[in-house]
């Protein structure tokens, strides 16, 4: 790896995967081709993040020479895993620190995505086992000049369940990052073909101390923490006296179809007295078009406006309301990145009225 972290706004960690994914709500075992996309949770929200800053025209901090947003992953030398960097530095995030694997049978993970139409669900297939992530050894990464100055430090569940060493470099990452003094968001974000409910709990029970901010509904508040409280706000008071988190994202989604959903968000903050206070954005009708990132696109929305706020006295509200709105166009887009503009995500958080752009 080369580069000195220095103070980059979100610092990264975890798999990205190319997507493949037969045209037209095909099935994978008759299809002719296969469209090819990149995407991963932690890095479709580096992409989101690094996206808002470089089109924001207000409150945008002036850089020097460097990203913003900064992914850090272990990736084949081989053509996948440069297709992989490549997306992500189309985008302005940060790969200067990517672990590379040359072993010749190095692999990059994939999954393909059967899209459904009712009453046929869609289905995802994956084939990530003995990726080059997955195989990733904790001192691989040397993460304190990664961490140096950041001021978040992104991962979900998805990378301690990869392997390990997964485990272990998520760890020291999230130790590292608290002790220079970013805040770490944690999303445990579950994947049951990557390990059991009981192997995750555990897991995330180790790691919960280690989080600033959690992004985890009710349920899983309730199942994965043991949390008790039927409502965010009950919930993130008991997330922060058991484990001292700062504050809680909960999402939540109501099917009305196959292709249309209502989406909302309530974000839980406590301050330095113990005292909580509940932030509710409004719920918005999507049309899907694709809905796989959503949640990493809140958190991209949710973060911009952290990271060009006070940091002493963040604007929970307004956060709570770009990470909606941010969520919500996610939908309307193909692929698992949000490929948004400030502007874009800025009229969506005022109106849902939709017109041609001219």
């Amino acid at each position: 790896m080369t580069g000195d972290g220095a103070g980059y706004d979100l610092v990264a960690f975890g798999e990205a995967m190319v997507r493949l994914c037969p045209p037209g709500f095909g099935r994978v075992e008759a299809a002719t081709m296969l469209e090819m996309l990149p995407g991963g949770a932690e890095l479709n929200t580096a992409v989101g993040v690094a996206r808002l800053d470089a089109t924001a025209t207000a409150g945008r901090r002036v850089r020097t020479g460097r990203p913003a947003t900064t992914w850090v992953s272990r990736l084949p030398a081989n053509p996948l895993g440069r297709y992989l960097e490549n997306k992500a530095r189309e985008h302005g995030v940060d790969t200067s620190h990517m672990v590379w694997d040359d072993r010749p049978d190095a692999r990059c993970g994939t999954y393909f995505l059967e899209e459904g139409a009712a009453p046929r669900a869609s289905s995802v297939i994956y084939d990530r086992a003995n990726s080059a992530c997955a195989r990733l050894q904790a001192d691989e990464i040397d993460w304190a000049p990664i961490v140096r100055g950041a001021r978040y430090f992104l991962v979900t569940g998805i990378t301690p369940a990869l392997s390990a060493g997964c485990l272990e470099a998520t760890r020291a990452g999230m130790i590292a990052a608290r002790a220079a003094g970013a805040q770490v968001v944690f999303d445990p974000n579950f994947r049951s073909k990557l390990w059991t409910f009981g192997q995750a709990r555990e897991a995330y029970l180790a790691l919960a101390p280690l989080v600033d901010i959690m992004s985890c509904s009710i349920e899983g508040l309730q199942g994965f923490y043991g949390l008790a409280g039927d409502t965010p706000l009950e919930a993130a008071k008991a997330g922060h006296d058991r484990f001292g988190w700062r504050a809680v994202v909960a999402t939540t989604r109501v099917d009305q179809g196959m292709w249309r959903n209502r989406v909302g968000a309530t974000v839980v903050a406590v301050d330095a007295s113990g005292t909580a206070a509940a932030f509710t954005d409004r719920e918005r009708d999507v049309e899907i078009v694709d809905r796989l990132g959503a949640g990493d696109a809140f958190l991209a929305g949710f973060l911009h406006v952290l990271l060009h706020g006070d940091a002493s006295h963040p604007d929970w509200a307004r956060a709570t309301a770009v990470g909606g709105a941010a969520g919500a166009l996610k939908h309307s887009i193909r692929g698992d990145f949000p490929i948004l503009t400030a502007a874009e995500v800025e009229a969506a958080v005022e109106t849902t009225a939709m017109r041609v752009q001219r």
